[in-house]
């Protein structure tokens, strides 16, 4: 059996960039899973898959097997043991990816997958529902988060340094609607899980929030 972390959390709380970080101090594997979609991607397109053909797509779900390692410190995807992870950033894959993401049984798949990385691997996984229904017998549960006010403010420093025009206020109006659809919707909405330790990153910096997490696990 793995070593299982899940991380928690609404927009703009940092998950992603703090469950790598995590990762590389344990050693244990980050699931993308962004990658992990357009792996399955590349394979519809080999499979000569039409990306409205929803059936053909569930039926080409089959057959498939995505993982995700780690070599000389880089993150390699796996298809059905062949290494794609050049292949992934192509249009085509990330437009096969954008439509067929939203089919539940390319969801179910992918949820099959990484819980089979689970199983197998050292992991650590971010999202909106990981510790409550995609890995709810974690080792490690985190419920990551911050005032709406410190994520619009992060997410308006990051767009104001890449040059692009915004507004705080907007910003922060964006994610209180956001939480309350990720929080309100009918299947796996945000909640932390009963069993999840909460890690406000309101007034901390990022190597205090990795070292809060570390320092939760073995």
């Amino acid at each position: 059996m793995g070593y299982n972390v899940a991380i928690d959390g609404p927009a703009g709380a940092g998950k992603s960039t703090i469950a790598k970080l995590v990762a590389k101090e344990k050693g244990f594997i980050y699931v993308d899973t962004g990658a992990m979609y357009r792996g399955l991607a590349v394979h519809f397109l080999d499979s000569g898959v039409d990306a409205e053909n929803t059936e053909k797509i569930i039926e080409a779900c089959k057959d498939v097997d995505v993982t995700i390692c780690y070599e000389n410190g880089m993150q390699q995807v796996y298809l059905n043991g062949k290494n794609i992870t050049d292949r992934l950033r192509d249009e085509a894959v990330g437009n096969m990816a954008s439509r067929s993401s939203a089919i539940p049984e390319v969801r179910a798949k992918l949820l099959d997958l990484q819980r089979n990385l689970a199983r197998t691997q050292n992991v650590i996984m971010d999202g909106r529902d990981i510790g409550t229904c995609v890995l709810p017998d974690a080792d490690v549960k985190v419920y990551l988060t911050a005032s709406v006010e410190t994520r619009a403010k992060r997410r308006y420093d990051e767009l104001i340094q890449k040059g692009v025009s915004c507004d705080l206020k907007e910003i922060e109006k964006d994610i209180e609607q956001r939480d309350h659809r990720d929080m309100t919707r009918e299947t796996a909405p945000l909640k932390q899980a009963e069993d999840a330790v909460l890690v406000d990153s309101s007034h901390m910096t990022i190597d205090e929030v990795v070292d809060a997490i570390v320092n939760l696990c073995r």
